[in-house]
């Protein structure tokens, strides 16, 4: 007897109604608030569960199950999906304990992905599968779509094979195979994408094989074309339950809608407001139709927060207001009010890492008038991956411990580990480790046997890698594509050490070795999705470099503080992006670079518009519901790229924070000065008054303050700020001070940007603005 015909017999002999007469007590039920109880004990009809962050939401979904399962519904009766292994972990391991006992079963409690699995297994033939398929890896995937480029004839340097991959996975995740790939989407890949797609598919085929975005695609393909298939699994799911609904693709949710069509009992679990995934394909849209999809829907808000403070919440759901497309919620909490969320400028990045810094330090030791805190209680959430030097490097300068979630640290990337043999090889010739990594990124040509020629030549005369190419290159001995591009190479690693000789502009150079070489090139032609951070962090990487004298002085210093970073097990911060703290928490949280273009990002607002600023703003309504005691904002107001200052705007969403929510640490526009002096009685609103600054969490209050006192207006132009009615009243050799450099002397003028040389600080490029006259230092209200 099949397992069909074992669940099918078991429901004519013991039907729900009597099986729910055994129901055990239920004390899980008391430990539940009334929304949630609500939410549990309606087992009957399409329940959307819309649960804001920290209100308990998996504790409520594991009752649920416990309940169903206490009922009298058999484990194997419910289907329960999760985007990770851990959430279906401990998923299981709640239902167990609000059972008082460990849970045999639940065969169908598990990833989206593990589960379809398990349905392709038993029915893989009717999408011509055997049940042994395989299930390829990224590797394997990117390998087979690079043959099927080679064979079409296209340039996979301008098209690489992981561009495509990207490209199929999209369409997968849309439930698109080959024939059903719209017009719209045709001219992709070189108008060949389709083709592609089809050839991959047969190819995948014939080998017996699956990817993961297959996996939901072939199931959905069955249930729409066998519908024999499709009614056994609707009759045997008779509850399901889906975890962070509002993370769904296409695919999954005609995957659930499908499957929930006979007894409509399917309960989402989900917060619109945190639906921050839509570049991987994630449809917010699918949530907020929930109750058009199901008619009679029962939607219970869960709204009581048990995570965070009064004025964090208040903050929280400040910003997320400005959003149109969402169902609507508001958090409360029964905590004390606590620390108002606190917000303060800075003068550039480099100035906002070291306060952060003193800060978590400060709090550590609590002295800051505040609860001490460990560093394993405060977090960093930055918008981009880039973000992240500036704080490694000030953290591992002064010995703080730290560590970075999802993601390597920002010297162990890979782009800035290749971009550094690039430099060192530069540096030092003689450098082989270095050399072996790079000789073939960008590919030149060189392949596992050419590299080991290479290795033989310079055993046999006793010299570095990079000579020994030059020796092969020069006898012939290299063939083909490889001759003349390490020929190329070689050359190009002899202008770049004689620039190194001649102590010429070590940023500048840095900047040239990666274009000469075609590594900034290789990054830009490639059309993956984590292209464009990887070359946010090259353009980090050669910032990092303003602060030393030379290549070999920076190369020294992050090989120290690399060595140095030994783990020994203790409190560390966390630094992570906004999107790898989803699902966590955090006592104390500071949110850095809340500036126009940076975050909101000015390639998702280029990209996809209104669309793609509200996906923005909830990512800022999860990194500030991290929080529960204490959270930090903060922007810089200058940041330097490639040598050159530029200003930035505050970000838009600061403009949403209401302000009877927020305290300001210092005003803007003086960029880190007066820490502390936010009280009334500090004097700081006057300062500020008289400062061309807002003195509140709305830059909007500020423009209307200052179109009052007829000030100059900034002109925002792609996220930079640019002062319209700019002219310089200071000239080469006048005398001038800053508020945080001291005095110094005009050596240049460029724009609105003057070129000083500090008696203390050295040489800076300055906004003129910052700057006055010398004489009138006293006059100023600091």
């Amino acid at each position: 007897m099949s397992s069909f015909d074992e669940n099918d017999a078991f429901e004519a002999a013991v039907p729900l109604s009597q099986r729910a007469m055994a129901a055990r007590s239920a004390p899980y039920l008391d430990e539940l608030n009334p929304a949630q109880r609500e939410a549990v004990e309606t087992l009957q009809g399409p329940v959307l569960m819309l649960a804001g962050a920290g209100t308990g939401k998996t504790k409520a979904l594991t009752a649920r199950i416990a309940h169903l399962m206490n009922q009298g519904v058999r484990p194997n009766e419910i289907l329960a999906v999760t985007f990770t292994n851990k959430a279906a972990r401990e998923m299981k391991g709640r239902v167990g304990r609000h059972l008082g006992e460990a849970v045999e079963g639940m065969p169908w409690l598990g990833t989206f992905h593990a589960i379809c699995v398990k349905l392709l297994r038993r029915h893989g033939e009717l999408v011509g599968l055997k049940s042994n398929f395989t299930i390829l890896d990224t590797d394997d995937q990117i390998r087979l779509l690079k043959q099927l480029i080679v064979a079409a004839n296209i340039d996979d340097k301008r098209w690489p094979a992981r561009a495509l991959a990207s490209l199929i996975d999209g369409w997968k995740n849309r439930a698109l195979t080959p024939e059903k790939v719209p017009n719209a989407d045709a001219s992709a890949f070189d108008h060949k994408g389709t083709e592609l797609y089809a050839a991959y598919q047969e190819r995948l085929k014939t080998l017996n094989a699956v990817d993961f975005g297959d996996l939901l695609l072939h199931m959905v393909t069955i249930f729409q074309t066998h519908g024999d298939v499709l009614e056994q699994y609707q009759r045997w799911f008779r509850y399901i339950l889906v975890d962070e609904y509002q993370d769904t693709n296409v695919a999954q949710y005609l995957w659930l809608r499908l499957l929930a069509q006979k007894h409509q009992n399917i309960c989402c679990v989900g917060d619109d407001d945190q639906s921050i995934y839509g570049w991987r394909g994630a449809e917010v849209g699918n949530i907020l139709r929930f109750e058009k999809d199901f008619p009679g829907a029962k939607v219970v808000r869960l709204e009581q927060n048990y995570r965070s403070t009064p004025h964090i919440l208040a903050a929280a759901s400040g910003v997320i207001a400005g959003n149109k497309g969402r169902l609507g919620k508001t958090l409360w909490t029964d905590r004390d009010d606590g620390e108002k969320v606190r917000l303060i400028g800075h003068w550039d990045g480099e100035e906002e890492a070291r306060w952060i810094g003193e800060e978590i330090e400060a709090l550590q030791r609590g002295t800051r008038g505040l609860r001490s805190h460990e560093l394993d209680q405060q977090a960093i959430l930055v918008r981009a991956s880039h973000q992240m030097r500036a704080f490694e490097d000030r953290f591992l300068t002064i010995g703080l411990p730290y560590k970075v979630i999802g993601g390597p640290r920002f010297y162990e990337r890979m782009e800035i580990r290749d971009a550094m043999a690039y430099f060192r090889v530069a540096c030092s010739p003689d450098d082989d480790l270095a050399f072996e990594r790079i000789v073939n990124t960008p590919k030149r040509g060189v392949g596992d046997k050419a590299l080991q020629n290479i290795q033989r030549a310079a055993r046999a005369n006793e010299t570095s890698l990079l000579e020994a190419a030059r020796l092969l290159v020069s006898a012939g001995e290299l063939k083909g594509k490889a001759r003349g591009a390490v020929g190329q190479l070689i050359e190009g690693f002899d202008r770049w050490r004689a620039a190194v000789q001649n102590n010429e502009n070590h940023i500048e150079l840095a900047e040239i070795i990666l274009e000469e070489s075609g590594y900034t090139e290789m990054w830009q032609n490639d059309k993956t999705p984590e292209a464009p951070g990887r070359l946010e962090n090259l353009k980090e990487l050669i910032k990092a470099l303003e602060s030393f004298e030379n290549l070999q002085g920076f190369l020294e210093h992050v090989a120290l503080i690399m060595d140095n970073e030994a783990d020994d097990g203790g409190p560390k911060v966390s630094i992570m992006t906004l999107h790898a703290a989803k699902g966590l928490e955090f006592p104390v949280v500071f949110l850095p670079g809340w500036e126009d273009g940076l975050f909101p990002s000015q390639r998702s607002m280029d990209e996809s518009g209104l669309k793609g600023v509200e996906e923005e703003r909830r990512l800022a309504y999860v990194g500030i519901t991290r929080a529960e005691e204490l959270c930090t904002i903060s922007f810089a107001g200058n940041r330097r790229i490639f040598g050159q200052w530029q200003s930035a705007l505050p970000s838009r969403f600061i403009d949403e924070l209401p302000e009877e929510n927020v305290d300001v640490l210092t005003a803007p526009g003086l960029y880190g000065g007066g820490y502390g002096a936010a009280a009334p009685s500090s004097g700081m609103q006057e300062r500020m008054d008289r400062a061309d600054a807002y003195n509140s969490p709305g830059w909007k209050r500020m423009q209307a303050r200052s179109q009052s006192r007829q000030t100059a207006q900034p002109t925002e132009t792609k996220g930079l700020v640019i002062d319209a009615t700019a002219v310089s009243s200071h000239a080469k050799g006048d005398r001038v001070f800053h508020q945080k450099f001291g005095y110094g002397t005009v050596m240049g003028i460029e724009g609105d940007k003057l070129d000083i040389e500090f008696d203390k600080a050295g040489a800076k490029k300055v906004v003129a603005r910052f700057i006055v006259d010398a004489a009138k230092a006293d006059e100023i209200p600091f």
